[in-house]
């Protein structure tokens, strides 16, 4: 069993916006592998998929981006995760409009989601599909996270979910965590 997160905010005001695209990436995952993303449970938006023979829980935090943790410490907690079977998605700043990166461990890097999760966990060691947003150029950093993409951004965006997609599929099918960061990186 394996469990993605993509972290995000909840409520339609946030929906598009830069800081969910870990939400964007669960629900692209949600209708690859036709799931619903539809059962509150531990502070989480939850779905299950089966993937050649894999269950996978995919998940979104309904406790606010800078809480995420309790979620995800939570469903750890009852469905008995191992560090490995999880993956974290998140937005990056210092990274090109949809660049896909993958990580095994590592700081926050100034993400709070991230520092909550590190928090509730106890370690900075669990696997992370990060997507760059940019950094914003004349912009507030909290302006630039909560507003959508441009319509030039969005094709960028898309094509870093579709580059997560097949990352998830290859890591869900078993390929070592390792090998999907020579590949996908």
């Amino acid at each position: 069993m394996k469990m993605i997160v993509g972290l995000g905010n909840p409520g339609s005001q946030y929906a598009k916006t830069k800081h969910n695209i870990g939400f964007m990436a669960v629900d692209a995952l949600a209708k690859r592998y036709d799931a619903a993303i539809a059962k509150q449970e531990f502070n989480a938006l939850t779905g299950t998929a089966w993937v050649a023979g894999e269950k996978v829980l995919l998940v979104k935090p309904q406790t606010f981006m800078n809480d995420s943790g309790r979620a995800v410490g939570q469903l750890k907690a009852f469905y008995q995760f191992q560090q490995d079977e999880i993956l974290i998605i998140q937005d990056d700043m210092d990274m090109a409009m949809g660049r896909l990166r993958l990580r095994q461990k590592g700081s926050a890097g100034g993400h709070n989601g991230i520092k909550s999760i590190i928090n509730v966990l106890g370690t900075q060691d669990f696997y992370r599909a990060k997507i760059g947003i940019q950094h914003p150029q004349k912009q507030k950093v909290v302006d630039w996270v909560l507003t959508p993409f441009s319509p030039t951004d969005q094709v960028e965006i898309l094509n870093g979910l579709d580059k997560l997609q097949l990352a998830a599929d290859d890591w869900i099918h078993g390929l070592a965590f390792s090998a999907l960061m020579n590949k996908y990186n």
